[in-house]
């Protein structure tokens, strides 16, 4: 244990300089960060729903919060309950035990409320779309209203993907969506 404590202490600390963001993806957060002030007046409230994913898509969905994409700096954030979300971002096949979750989940969110289908198995069912285990894509479950394919999706993607629901879904600048 000594031996492990004296290479510690010999080991320089790095003077490396810290990498910096790329000023296209500067950009890109700073039009993301207006285009949901200008939509929502406020944050826009996310609750992430695993219906039965690999995780490769939360993976990719905990990769927004690092501090490269920084999305609560951009005036979105992921909420415990959907009862304070105004969007649900749904990832993998929806799983025969992960049905009646899902669906309450829909039920609690408060309306008008939007669905993203993240990932290729939320769209289309992905791998597993003929197991005896899954219904099937998210769409034969609930209304989706914007599907986002890869698997998986670049936290990129997700993030146009999430502003594009927004759009589509009528938001105001008053902080609500109009109903479709």
């Amino acid at each position: 244990m000594w031996q492990l404590i004296r290479r510690f202490a010999s080991t320089p600390f790095p003077d490396e300089a810290v990498p910096q963001a790329e000023l296209a993806w500067r950009r890109e957060a700073q039009r993301i960060q207006q285009s949901v002030l200008d939509l929502m007046g406020r944050a826009l409230c996310i609750r992430q729903i695993d219906a039965g994913s690999c995780n490769g898509c939360e993976l990719e969905i905990h990769a927004l919060n690092n501090p490269y994409y920084n999305i609560e700096g951009l005036g979105i954030k992921f909420v415990a309950s959907p009862r304070h979300a105004d969007l649900l971002l749904v990832t993998g096949p929806v799983t025969l035990n992960m049905r009646a979750a899902l669906l309450a989940a829909y039920e609690a969110t408060p309306h008008p409320k939007l669905v993203v289908a993240a990932g290729e198995c939320a769209c289309t069912g992905g791998l597993f779309r003929d197991s005896y285990a899954v219904c099937g894509p998210l769409s034969s479950i609930l209304p989706v209203d914007v599907m986002i394919p890869g698997c998986p999706p670049s936290p990129v993607d997700l993030l146009r993907g999430i502003l594009a629901a927004c759009q589509q879904g009528g938001v105001t600048g008053t902080g609500a969506c109009r109903p479709r």
